[in-house]
């Protein structure tokens, strides 16, 4: 029975396939999340403790470029290594550099404490690949998009309600938000260590599986086929499409925390619409993203992305029209994040539809672009919406639709290649089809 013959993904279908130990894993990134308070209270926390706005700013750029290279890291060592080594060793070494940052955060300090927020932030990224990696390696491959979707939720619980936590401790002690963060994190590495299955360094993919063994690599081989392997990376114009829709995107999403908050202040709308657009767009995501991930699988790929981008865009072009009542900020909260839920499963498991022996490099690109977006979208953000108001916001959904053409082409012409490849080759079974790396 193929594919398109089974009966339609359902929720429940999903959950009863969930194999124990990718529920471990799920859990894992949900108490990480639960303490993941460095990136959102870094900057109140620094100018708390006497530093000046300049260097909260610089301290948390740092945090950022270490999640851009922390990324990249984290999927190569994952290539090499596995994936619960690499979360092990990334926990490990995050939770001792989060919990010492309150040791550090003295103005005579400065040099050493952006050193070990770039490191935290380095160590605090590299397990995504890995996680990403060992989900799609652990889940049925029917079940790959709603894996992700789940994944998603996990992250997105965690961040909703880390927040909440973080309030309270704060009430108790600012230093205690960051030892509770370090806790956390070295509680994953614990349970990664623990019930995490051993998984080696992915096989190699399969044209390279096809040739006679050979004696072990030395360390210059190593790098050569890693070069080669980001240069055929480089190469594919449908995965560099992807990329730029992943990086469009990311910087039109990142607005709804940073030019919406500018805008409802602008507007004269008390700072209650804002939290109550976080509450509305949480629990729209948290309890209705599972579901409708089941309905988007039952369409191609393309199509899902495709629509889901324009949802969004639409709902990015509401904002522009606050000015005129307060309902345009929630109905368009509602629809942007519609939007990602039909387009982020797809998007978010799209790297982790090639080979084995390169997804762990494709997840890591796409992270570490996301993360880099993430960064430069907000200076971006600010800049832009101080010039245009109202009309940023049609320019947010320009963007945005933009990112939906090139990720609907880089996904499709993927899914064209890949129906080639299988009709090319009717005696053997399908295996995924890409560029190789």
């Amino acid at each position: 029975m193929t594919d398109d013959d089974k009966p339609p993904i359902g929720v429940l279908d999903t959950l009863r396939a969930t194999p124990t130990t990718v529920r471990y894993l799920l859990g894992g990134v949900l108490v990480n999340q639960l303490g993941a308070f460095v990136q959102t209270f870094l900057v109140l926390y620094l100018t708390h403790r006497g530093m000046s706005g300049g260097t909260a700013g610089l301290a948390l750029a740092a945090y950022s470029l270490g999640t851009v290279f922390g990324t990249v890291l984290g999927g190569e060592i994952t290539h090499r290594l596995g994936a619960r080594t690499t979360i092990v060793a990334a926990m490990a070494g995050s939770a001792p550099l989060v919990a010492v940052l309150p040791l550090l955060a003295r103005p005579g300090r400065v040099p050493v404490l952006l050193a070990a927020i770039a490191l935290a932030g380095l160590f605090a990224q590299a397990y995504r690949p890995a996680a990403s990696v060992l989900l799609s390696d652990l889940m049925p491959e029917r079940y790959q998009v709603m894996a992700f979707s789940m994944m998603r939720i996990a992250l997105n619980t965690g961040a909703a309600l880390a927040p909440l936590i973080a309030a309270g401790v704060i009430l108790l002690d600012w230093d205690l938000l960051f030892w509770l963060d370090g806790a956390t994190t070295l509680v994953y590495a614990l349970l990664a260590h623990r019930l995490l299955p051993r998984h080696a360094a992915p096989e190699q993919a399969p044209e390279q599986a096809s040739e006679p063994a050979a004696a072990p690599r030395t360390r210059a081989e190593r790098r050569s086929g890693g070069r080669a392997a980001y240069g055929r990376m480089l190469r594919d114009r449908a995965y560099l499409a992807y990329l730029a829709a992943v990086v469009l995107g990311t910087v039109a999403y990142v607005q709804s925390s940073i030019s919406l908050p500018l805008e409802i202040v602008h507007d004269g709308y008390p700072t209650w619409l804002y939290s109550a657009v976080l509450t509305a767009s949480s629990l729209v995501l948290i309890t209705c993203e599972l579901k409708i991930t089941a309905y988007i699988t039952r369409i191609p790929t393309h199509l899902a992305v495709g629509v889901g981008h324009l949802v969004n865009s639409v709902g990015l072009a509401a904002y522009g029209l606050a000015v005129h009542s307060g309902a345009f900020v929630l109905f368009g909260a509602v629809l942007a994040v519609s939007g990602l839920m039909i387009a982020g499963p797809s998007m978010f498991a799209h790297p982790a539809t090639f080979p084995a022996g390169s997804k762990a490099r494709y997840l890591a690109t796409m992270q570490a672009a996301a993360g880099l977006a993430s960064a430069v979208g907000p200076l971006f953000g600010v800049w832009a919406w101080t010039h245009l108001h109202a009309g940023f916001w049609v320019l947010m959904a320009l963007v945005n639709g933009l990112a939906g053409v090139l990720a609907l082409l880089g996904t499709k012409h993927r899914a064209d290649r890949a129906d080639r490849a299988d009709t090319a080759r009717p005696d053997t079974a399908p295996e995924p089809v890409g560029e190789t790396a």
